[in-house]
């Protein structure tokens, strides 16, 4: 019996190398050497205009909140199809998120939800980049616009995704990336904010959130001949040692992405046949407009008893599939904000139906076949099952 992992980290084999050079450097805080070479790096391959590395993707959106000055009362609008980040960055302010519903065939934030959910005390909208798919940038940005409602992206999942021709993260107001991980391109915590503006006193004000409430960045590029404490902010530098080890993996993040896609467009063949059985009901889809980057691969089935039935048995023949969010909004968190576990009827089904399958570099041409003779196998027991 194969034993396979659902998820393992891609090594270009320059980690090492380069953490070394940061340690020999002899300045392995934040802002420093591969700092500002991810930085570059992200900016000219991406096409992003403003790229600040941070701690995770979780004080991404933590500072994006404050940048667009939420306030007490102001609503937010966002998948309940998400993590918890998401709607802790809204909270954190004394704002409240509102959920909205998910699409049929991308899990992403239905444009059409989102508008309905649009009340006076609306701010900010948080279109969620599930499985490294592009939400419906234009219509959620013309929404937005009608509205005068200000985009966050939440690109987590979408670091190298497209939306006709422009980068996951670049067509918001922010954008949020995550490196935990988890993620494609790595640097076992970490993740950058993309500020689409080039006002002067935006990206100031950013700086200044990002480095405790002070003006250090205009110190350490020689604006200022010392820096203060001039307002609010907190610690989200990530530290050199780790940037240096995510400029190893983005060296690679063409390759990654090929890896990715031969794996997803494999089991996309292989598994399409089952669509025409009552037991399957979606296989992942790349719009034509957009590009992936492949970060999921998911089977979303009829019903959660199914969906069930053959994670445990993949897990007997040592794959290790999984599930995915348990929705916000029927979290006991999310009951506190005053929903009820009924709510947003897809997003219920969808998490409780769906189920991702190993998908990395690693994983070889002979374990991709095991895992689909495995699911052959498992699918033709459903019935016989009772499920």
């Amino acid at each position: 019996m194969c034993e396979i992992a659902f998820n393992k980290i891609y090594l270009s084999g320059k980690e090492k190398d380069y953490i070394a050079e940061a340690l020999n450097r002899g300045s392995i805080s934040g802002d420093g050497h591969y700092t500002r070479k991810v930085n570059k790096f992200l900016e000219n391959k991406l096409a992003l205009n403003k790229v600040l590395l941070t701690t995770s993707a979780t004080h991404a959106l933590e500072m994006a909140a404050q940048l667009i000055n939420l306030k007490e009362n102001d609503e937010v609008i966002m998948p309940s199809f998400t993590f918890s980040s998401t709607a802790n960055a809204v909270l954190k302010e004394g704002a409240r998120p509102i959920f909205a519903e998910i699409k049929p065939d991308t899990f992403n934030l239905d444009p059409a939800d989102f508008e309905a959910k649009i009340t006076d005390k609306t701010k900010a909208v948080i279109p969620v980049h599930y499985a490294g798919i592009s939400c419906e940038m234009n219509q959620i940005r013309e929404i937005s616009a009608q509205n005068n409602i200000s985009i966050i992206e939440d690109a987590a999942h979408a670091v190298n995704s497209f939306y006709r021709g422009e980068a996951a993260g670049s067509l918001g107001d922010f954008g949020c990336y995550s490196f935990h991980g988890s993620k494609n391109f790595v640097s076992g915590e970490g993740g950058a904010l993309i500020i689409n503006s080039n006002q002067e006193q935006m990206l100031e004000k950013a700086e200044i959130i990002r480095e405790k409430g002070t003006n250090r960045s205009r110190f350490l590029r020689g604006e200022i001949d010392k820096y203060s404490w001039i307002g609010e902010g907190s610690s989200y530098l990530p530290s050199d040692i780790l940037m240096a080890f995510l400029f190893a993996q983005l060296e690679e993040i063409d390759y990654i992405t090929k890896c990715r896609k031969f794996i997803f467009d494999f089991y996309n063949s292989h598994l399409k046949e089952f669509l025409t059985e009552d037991f399957l009901e979606v296989l992942p889809i790349v719009p034509a407009d957009r590009k992936s980057n492949y970060h999921i691969y998911y089977l979303k089935f009829k019903n959660q008893k199914i969906r069930d039935f053959i994670l445990q048995q993949l897990r007997k023949k040592g794959i290790e599939a999984t599930f995915h969010f348990q929705p916000l909004h029927s979290s006991p968190m999310g009951k506190k904000l005053g929903y009820q576990k009924e709510d947003l009827e897809l997003t219920n089904n969808v998490a409780a139906s769906m189920l991702r399958l190993p998908i990395y570099p690693g994983l070889s041409r002979p374990e991709l076949e095991y895992i689909i003779e495995a699911l052959r196998n498992v699918f033709a027991q459903i019935k016989d099952a009772g499920v």
